[in-house]
């Protein structure tokens, strides 16, 4: 990415010297729309000698054994020169464009409808332009009115009905109503709607499986009918499939539509340069509240260095997934403001489950005891993470707190995989993305699991790809091992425990990538649905826990901590417990 911001100084450069009228937008990445001084253009010669070959690499990469030292020493190095050198020399620090906020992303949005996306990237933002019936306050995951003003639920739980706001429009004109609901439903669950083939829609079924129909009672009201009661329905609809689109932007779009979504939400879609950035515009009619920033651009930078120096040196305001190695820095920096929250999150080396020798629970079970999560949280994490007993989030409603994290044992691991038949271990490949949506330090954490176990015999080859190459690759079921995490939006065991677990939820039409299935599991979750008694939910919860963590369908890691980073003059952002990046909070001064 910084190779792309050094070739746009260069284009500067050459380019003949203008006065910039007064209502032209700043080109330089950067944000100062004023020249670089020469001085600059031999810094950034020198840094270009430095640091292009460091950065040129193929987008997918295999490690056969030990990790890639040299390599990470040379990247880590390559940025530690231009951090310092451009800290020095202050030639190419400089303020962002007035009420231009620049936020700096693990990586590129690989979807814009909200009904396709299956990535946090995507989601955080997306989820400015478009908004659901029912929400979170700023500050909790406690379900509070969206779209909606109000809503009744019969006494069967057969039945939600929602009043809706009047007055609102979609960013293209077109009146939000009850019209509007229906279709952003029904596009996604009725096979015969005419834009149903218009794309993917991967948690239609999770999330609106069980929706019987959706009804205009008038205008202004709608109403769900289920086939049966589902405690969690008003959670489902807190969530970005559950977004409202403007009807009249998917039929005039159509396939295009994620290109240039249409909702209702405080930004409006302006722009997407593939690779480069996506830029949101204020919606200056925003129901909700005023929106204080003019204008969001969204920079996908894969390379944690690189995030932290642009954050450094002025070019971004606001960074997401703060480098561990840096979190230290970063709170002692008078400039740079650092956050933290726990969030509804889960890291884990998945399985799958229907492949040899992995079908064999013992072998699933010998990986959990073979990896050291202790030092991965320690040593990789820094403590931007906590140990993981299972899927569900420690200290929530829905968590077994008798459950224990499988202990780093490794003659214990050895033993298992002797009786499942394995005594001298096997060879199988790990995919690992390169970076994305909650996935930490993804490289780092899965070069540990590669390393732990080889020392019981499992001989690991480490092939990493790109984001949205990588959730594609997913979808095939070829898989050995893979890296991922989830981000459930809420506390509700059921949206962690049911997606990523259930039987139903096998990949291509589910998240279940580990292609787990156990029928005891799956009626549990299915029983805790029934029921709104909360109390009896966790029970079912906590017992379908248990067999989880027997079974082993995955090799249970950490919850993240997320963190951010901002510049001062980033004012009123915080950070949310469902992993929304909330930037409409933000003021600029």
């Amino acid at each position: 990415m910084i190779g792309w911001s050094l070739r746009q100084i260069r284009k500067t450069r050459s380019s003949p010297s203008t006065a910039t009228p007064a209502t032209s937008r700043c080109s330089n990445p950067f944000g100062s729309c004023s020249q670089p001084s020469t001085t600059s253009y031999l810094m950034v010669g020198l840094l270009r000698a430095i640091l292009l070959p460091c950065l040129a690499r193929p987008r997918a990469i295999v490690y056969r054994d030990a990790a890639p030292e040299e390599a990470t020493m040379r990247m880590s190095m390559a940025w530690l020169v231009l951090a310092v050198v451009l800290l020095a020399s202050g030639a190419l620090v400089a303020a962002q464009p007035a009420g231009t906020l620049v936020v700096g992303l693990v990586a590129e949005p690989v979807n814009l409808d909200p009904a396709q996306v299956t990535d946090l990237n995507s989601n955080r933002v997306g989820r400015r332009i478009v908004e659901t019936l029912v929400t979170f306050p700023d500050e909790s995951t406690q379900i509070v009115p969206g779209l909606a003003e109000s809503w009744t639920i019969s006494k069967d739980g057969l039945k939600y009905a929602f009043k809706l706001r009047k007055g609102i429009t979609f960013h293209d004109g077109a009146p939000f109503d009850a019209d509007a609901v229906k279709f952003s439903i029904e596009r996604q669950i009725v096979t015969e709607h005419p834009f149903n083939k218009l794309g993917k829609y991967p948690f239609a079924n999770y999330f609106f499986g069980n929706v019987k129909a959706v009804e205009v009672v008038d205008p202004l009201t709608v109403e769900f009918s289920l086939k049966e009661p589902r405690a969690s329905f008003l959670a489902v609809l807190t969530a970005g499939a559950a977004s409202i689109v403007s009807p009249t932007a998917v039929k005039k779009l159509g396939v295009d539509y994620p290109l240039s979504p249409v909702g209702t939400g405080p930004f409006k879609f302006a722009s997407w340069d593939r690779g480069q950035r996506v830029v949101l515009e204020k919606n200056a009619s925003y129901w909700k509240h005023p929106v204080k920033v003019d204008r969001v651009i969204y920079r996908p930078i894969v390379e944690d260095q690189a995030r932290l120096t642009e954050l450094l040196t002025g070019a971004l305001d606001l960074i997401v997934g703060t480098p561990p190695d840096f979190v230290t820095q970063l709170e002692n920096n008078p400039k740079i403001t650092l956050l933290k929250q726990v969030g509804a999150h889960v890291w884990y080396l998945g399985i799958n489950n229907q492949k040899k020798p992995f079908d064999d629970k013992r072998v699933r079970q010998a990986l959990n005891y073979a990896v050291n999560k202790d030092a991965i949280v320690r040593d990789v994490l820094k403590g931007t993470g906590t140990l993981s007993r299972g899927p569900v989030l420690p200290n929530t409603w829905g968590a077994d707190s008798a459950l224990k994290p499988y202990p780093y044992d490794p003659e214990r691991a050895r033993k298992l995989l002797a009786e499942a038949g394995y005594p001298s271990g096997f060879s199988t490949t790990l995919w690992v993305p390169e970076s994305g949506s909650g996935m930490q330090s993804p490289v780092a954490m899965s070069t540990v699991i590669q390393s732990n176990l080889k020392a019981i015999g499992v001989n690991v080859t480490l092939q990493t790809m790109e984001w949205g190459a990588y959730l594609a690759k997913l979808r095939t079921k070829e898989q050995d091992l893979f890296a991922l995490s989830w981000m459930a939006g809420n506390e509700d065991p059921d949206m962690v425990m049911y997606p990523l677990l259930h039987s139903s939820q096998w990949t291509p039409n589910g998240p279940n990538r580990a292609l787990y299935k156990n029928e005891k599991y799956d009626e549990l979750l299915h029983q805790a649905r029934l029921t709104t008694d909360q109390k009896k939910r966790a029970e079912l919860y906590r017992d379908a826990q248990r067999i989880l963590v027997d079974d082993a369908p995955w090799v249970f890691v950490d919850h993240e901590i997320q963190t951010a980073a901002h510049a001062k003059r980033v004012q009123g952002f915080k950070l949310h417990p469902s992993f929304d990046l909330r930037v409409e909070t933000i003021s600029l001064k």
